[in-house]
Order: structure tokens, then sequence, then C-alpha cells
């Protein structure tokens, strides 16, 4: 691979920025803040002109965009389709223009929508495609939809400091390592982007400086479209999996948050071209992140699917599975649990029925269990799968494929069946104890002695390992904890890191502290923010109490109030003596502190209606 024009690329976006930056600076072209943004201090925009010159200098020194006239004139004399290169190079000037006339003049969405139609067009038209599907007509179809689909949703990236520049960077690296074997003439291109991309996050990295605006976005989201249509081109036929699944891994983090804000807008009421700050950065931000440690998180999923995406290509059909079908239900967990965050007051995830408005997302995870049986529907497939592939190599497995796809629909009923008559699905998500536990160890178990019944009758196991079986039984077992653990997990941290209020030390570390603390974490009208607790028992200061730290004992109070800084002191028990009682209330009028009694009582009600 030259190398010479992927150096240049970055050089000149090292350069060519700060100089953007200074013209719109000096001629009024910055973004003011607005409420459905993100940023909070007018920033320089049209940052995607120094990125498309970047792009575009490099490129032409190794481009012949001579092929593009040819095909125009005799379209019959062109054996092949024109070079990436120049296709990309055509594709990125034209929607540049579109996304300049839209930085300047905000052109309607619809309008924007169709520029971007006719850059798809001409894609197809010079004979790129998807190669997804057998019949030219849908294939053309698809591969119209995969590139408006990918430029607007890292149009809809650009949403926070560094993110779309950076999963565009990882995107492009990573096609870059995937191209390299499979054809070499294709990675100087998406190698300039990545360069390109990584000289620009010098100046848009929070805090930014400059944004990029539709000029930059469209161009990023565009390119990544094409080196997509350049891998299912050139794929090796050996690896009949990597040609869907690639493309998808690759531009995993713009799916997800393309698919999430589209869906949650929707359901909410709202149009899905509207602005706002309902994006996966801003989720993760209200459930505490900061806004650098919201889109690193971005980054590493972003790394995480990339090399996924590498691993399919290395690896067989029958290997891949392991490793995407993981990955994919995580990131699908993780929009389901990210869509749940409340960010607007008015009609999120609802529906109208009536004159009420009834939350869809209750109605099915609450009522129907819906999301649940079809997350447990592909765990059940997948647990069953990677029993065999951890039981067999490769070579193997292909002896057993044919009996593992006869006994799968078998193994599915059976599990399903026995989970809903167990009371799987009889718990709310979200909420998991002990018992709980103990219904999901019983389910399982019930369901492999089930399946090995049904295998023994109908089989007589011939050809079945009954090792098999034991696997199944501890991943699925695996799998049924680990998902509703992960929706309580994920439940108790977004409860602790989207508590605000007072900040509370709580005086006692017993019952009554940790019935305090659900209470607190569970009821966000008492605006209480605990840091930690206090406890006269000296052998409980170092320890944790549902996470939260034991700082000391009363009489380390006064040291401990000069490190955090604390409003209200809450004492969680209520039977402290009246001495004891008077000195809290000292030291509390001393330091300027609130003081409040957490109490727990019964009361009899008065029957008589009189």
């Amino acid at each position: 691979m030259p190398y010479l024009p992927v150096a240049a690329a970055f050089v000149l976006c090292l350069i060519l920025t700060p100089a953007v930056r200074y013209v719109a600076r000096a001629n009024g072209g910055m973004a003011q803040p607005v409420s459905e943004r993100w940023h909070t201090k007018p920033t320089a925009l049209f940052g995607g002109i120094a990125i498309y010159f970047s792009i575009v200098l490099p490129l032409l020194f190794v481009t012949d965009l001579s092929t593009l006239w040819t095909y125009l004139n005799n379209h019959s004399a062109a054996s092949q389709r024109v070079p990436d290169n120049a296709m990309l190079l055509a594709g990125a000037t034209f929607l540049f223009v579109l996304g300049i006339i839209d930085d300047l003049f905000s052109i309607k969405p619809h309008a924007k929508l169709m520029g971007q139609i006719l850059a798809a067009s001409l894609v197809v038209f010079f004979g790129f495609r998807l190669h997804w599907f057998s019949s030219l007509t849908l294939d053309t179809m698809i591969t119209m939809v995969w590139i408006v689909g990918v430029t607007n949703a890292f149009n809809l990236l650009d949403n926070m400091d560094g993110l779309c520049a950076g999963i565009g960077l990882i995107c492009a690296a990573t096609l870059a390592v995937i191209l390299a074997p499979l054809y070499p003439g294709a990675v100087i291109a998406p190698a300039v982007l990545a360069a390109v991309m990584a000289g620009f996050l010098v100046y848009n990295f929070n805090p930014a400086s400059i944004f990029m605006g539709d000029c930059g976005s469209l161009v990023i989201g565009f390119s990544i479209s094409l080196f997509g249509l350049s891998f299912t081109s050139h794929h090796p036929s050996a690896h009949p999996l990597s040609i869907y699944i690639v493309p998808v891994l690759v531009i995993l983090v713009p799916l997800l948050d393309t698919t999430m804000v589209t869906m949650v807008r929707l359901l909410s009421g709202r149009r899905a071209s509207t602005g706002g700050r309902d994006h996966t950065s801003h989720r993760l931000v209200l459930m505490g992140f900061t806004e650098r440690g919201a889109v690193l998180s971005l980054y590493v999923i972003g790394i995480i699917s990339g090399l996924a995406a590498v691993f399919v290509t290395r690896s067989d059909s029958m290997t891949s599975p392991t490793v995407t079908i993981p990955l994919l239900l995580s990131v699908i967990l993780m929009g389901v649990y990210l869509s749940q965050l409340r960010v607007y007051p008015e009609k999120e995830f609802s529906m109208l029925r009536g004159r009420t408005f009834t939350p869809v997302l209750i109605e099915l995870t609450y009522k129907r269990q819906l999301v649940l049986t079809l997350l447990d529907f592909g765990l059940i497939a997948f647990a069953y799968y990677l029993s065999y592939r951890l039981r067999f190599d490769a070579i193997v497995f292909g002896f057993y494929f044919d009996i593992f796809l006869k006994s799968l629909p078998a193994v599915i009923i059976c599990k399903l069946v026995v989970f809903y008559f167990s009371g799987v699905y009889r718990n709310i998500l979200g909420h998991m104890s002990s018992d709980d536990v103990g219904v999901y160890l019983k389910a399982s178990t019930l369901a492999t002695l089930l399946v090995v019944a049904v295998i023994a009758y109908f089989y007589r196991f011939k050809d079945f390992s009954k090792g098999i079986f034991l696997i199944d039984w501890l991943l699925t077992t695996l799998a049924l904890l680990g998902t509703r653990g992960f929706f309580r997990l994920s439940g108790d941290l977004m409860k602790r890191k989207t508590l605000s209020g007072e900040t509370t030390i709580i005086y006692g570390a017993g019952r009554g502290g940790e019935i305090l603390l659900k209470e607190i974490l569970n009821n966000k009208a008492l605006q209480l923010k605990p840091v930690g607790f206090i406890d006269d028992d000296t052998i409980k200061t170092g320890k944790k109490l549902q996470g939260y730290p034991i700082l000391g004992t009363y009489s380390d109070l006064p040291e401990i109030i000069t490190r955090y800084p604390v409003t209200t002191l809450l004492v969680s028990f209520s039977d402290y003596q009246a001495k004891n009682a008077s000195r809290v209330k000292r030291f509390c009028r001393k330091n300027d502190l609130k003081l409040k009694q957490f109490r727990v009582q019964i009361q009899p009600v008065d029957l008589d209606d009189s």
C-alpha cells in the first residue's frame, strides 16, 4: 500500500482544519447553542471542507478519472465497473456540494434525501452492487438502501464532539485491514479516510473547536458505504456468511444509533428527521457518563465490532457465529436498555389509545414479556449451536450439522414451553432476587431433561452426543442468569448514575441504612444523592454496603465532610438515644448541615367512616 497518499491526507487535514476554522470564525460561520443540540458554546462550522479536500487531493494523484468518461461514452465497452477510487471521488464531490448547501441554507430533509438517492443511483449506474441477492433488481434496490442508510447513519451520528469522526476512523481502518488481503487496490481510499479522520479529531475531540457539518458527515457516510460495496464485490466465495455480516459489523455503532433513535421517535409521535438530544451518546451521558466517557465507550464498541468483522473474514462460516451472535445480542440488549431512559417528558415511547397514552415498552416487557421471549428464542438456539462447536471441531461439526438442524426446532419448543410453565416469564424485568435464581435453575434443568426425553423418543439418540446436552444445559443456564442479571444490574447502575439532589451521608450502615438506600435509589422525588455511610461500629469501616463505601465512624465525620461536598446528614435508625441526638444536632448546626431522619411506620387505619 502506498504510504505517501495516507501521510499526505493526515498532514493536509492538520493544516486545512485550523485554516477553515479561522475563516469560519471571521465570517460568522458559527454554530450557536440551541436546546435541540448538545454543544453549549459557539463553535466553528464547515470542518467538512477540510475533510473533503484532504480526501480528494491525495486520491487525485493515484486515481485514473478517465474511466468515468469512458464508461459514460461507451458503456458497452466497459467490461467491468469503474475503479473504486474514481467512484468515491465522484460521489463524495456530489454529496459534499449537497452538504455545503444544507449547511448554508438548511434545506428540507426530503430534499437532502433526494440528493442522497441520486448519489446512490449514480453508484449503481456505474456497476456497484452489494451482491447480497441473485435477483439483479432486488440487489440493486437493496444497494441503494444501503448507501442512503449508511450515509444518513453517519449524518445522525454527528451529535457529540468527536463521535462521527472517531467512529469513521474505526470503520475506515477496519475496512482497510479487511480489504488488504482481498483487493490491495481498494485499500488506499479507506486508509486515506482513516488518516483524515485522525487529523480532524485533533480539533474535533471534546472540547471541539470546529464541527464538520453535513458537508463532512455525508462524505464520511457515503465513503464508508462504498467501501462496504468494495468488500462484498471482492469477498472470498469460501466465506458466504461474511458478505452479509461483515458490512453490518463494521457500521454497528451508527446502525445501533440510527435504529434506536428512529424507532423511539416514531413510537413517541415525533418525526424521525427532527433533531434532538435522544441519541445513544446523549443517553449514555444521562446515565452518568461524561461526554468524553460516552464517546470513548462507543469507540470501544466500534473497535470490538470491527475486530469481530476481521475475525469473520479470517474464519470459516461454522466458527463465525460464536463471535457474531453474542456481540449482536449484547448490542440489542444495550439498545433495549438505553431506549428505556426517559429523555423527553412528553409522550416518550407511547402510543395513543383512546384519550390516553400507554407506554409501549411497559406493555411489551411487563405484560406480554414479548421482548424476553424473543431474546430467549435466540439464546436457546445459540446455546445449542455453541454446544456443538465446543464439543466438535469444524470438520467434525460439518458431519453433525444436519443433525443439529434437525433437532434444533425440538430443542427450542421444549425449552420455551418449560420456561413458560416454570414461571420464567412471570418475573418483572429488571427485578431479580435469590428466589428468581432458583426458578431459572429449575427451569433450565427441567427443559434439558425434556429435550433429552424428546430426543430419545423420536431419534433414539442415534448420532447424538450425550455430552452436548450437558454443555447446552450449562450455557442455557448462564444465558438465563446473565440476561436477567444484566437488566437488574444495568437498572441499578442507571438509578445510581442519575441520582441528583442534596449530597448526603447516611448515619447507620445496618439494616435500616440498607432499606433507606434502596428507598433513595427507587424514589427520585426524595432528591437525595448519598456518597456513603458512617457507622459507630469500627469493624465496618472500609467495607461497602450496596456498593456505597462505609467511610468511617461518627468521630471521623469532621474529616469526611471536608473531602465530600456534603449538605445533609441522614440518620437511618430511629432508636438512637437523646444524648446522641443532641450531639448530632450540635454538629449539624456548627457545620451548616441539614439533618434528616428516616422512619418506617405501620399504623392502623380507622375504619369508621363517620
